[in-house]
């Protein structure tokens, strides 16, 4: 039985996309895009995948810094990176990019979704979800990119789409939005 270290760090719970993504997916060399304080990273980290957890927020890496070094994780590598320059340069056999898009500078979502096609590897998994904007259901949170209806599903033409959806939701802090939810795997 792993201990929760999320709940001992005060952190949420991983990502409920994140869990149900690790019941098809085996341990592997792992990216967290946009980690925060490392709630995904640290899940994933337990379950022995080699994690990357990426993050642009110095405070948030550092304080995932100390945790890793508190409990002598060497399986996760937590370091400063802006997102938006969209240059990943090591492959992985699992990205996950949950809540993070909608940060971005909108004009480099394109770049920031092809460079994690490039660096998955084949047979790999990307699991993004993000805020949409739409005329049913307009975004209540003025982040400064949301998804429109079908374009992440346009984005992965040609992968497999294990998961696919553009449900209403809950934020953590209670706000009602449409999100994209997605798990596609790349073709072998």
């Amino acid at each position: 039985m792993t201990i929760d270290l999320n709940s001992r760090y005060g952190l949420n719970p991983a990502h409920s996309e994140v869990v149900e993504a690790c019941n098809i997916i085996t341990p592997c060399d792992a990216l967290d895009m946009g980690c925060s304080n490392g709630r995904n990273a640290l899940y994933l980290g337990q379950l022995g995948f080699n994690v990357t957890a990426i993050d642009a927020n110095p405070g948030a890496i550092d304080m995932l810094k100390s945790i890793i070094s508190e409990e002598g994780m060497s399986n996760i590598k937590a370091q400063l990176y802006d997102i938006n320059s969209a240059s990943l340069e090591a492959d992985y056999g699992f990205i996950a990019c949950t809540v993070t898009l909608m940060f971005l500078d909108p004009s480099r979502v394109d770049a920031v979704i092809a460079n994690m096609q490039e660096h998955t590897l084949a047979g790999g998994y990307n699991l993004i979800v993000c805020a949409m904007n739409t005329e049913q259901h307009p975004c209540p949170v003025p982040f400064p990119f949301t998804l429109k209806t079908g374009q992440l599903n346009e984005a992965y033409e040609g992968w497999e789409l294990i998961k696919y959806n553009e449900d209403v939701g809950t934020m953590h802090n209670g706000a009602q939005l449409q999100f994209a939810t997605m798990l596609a795997r790349k073709p072998s």
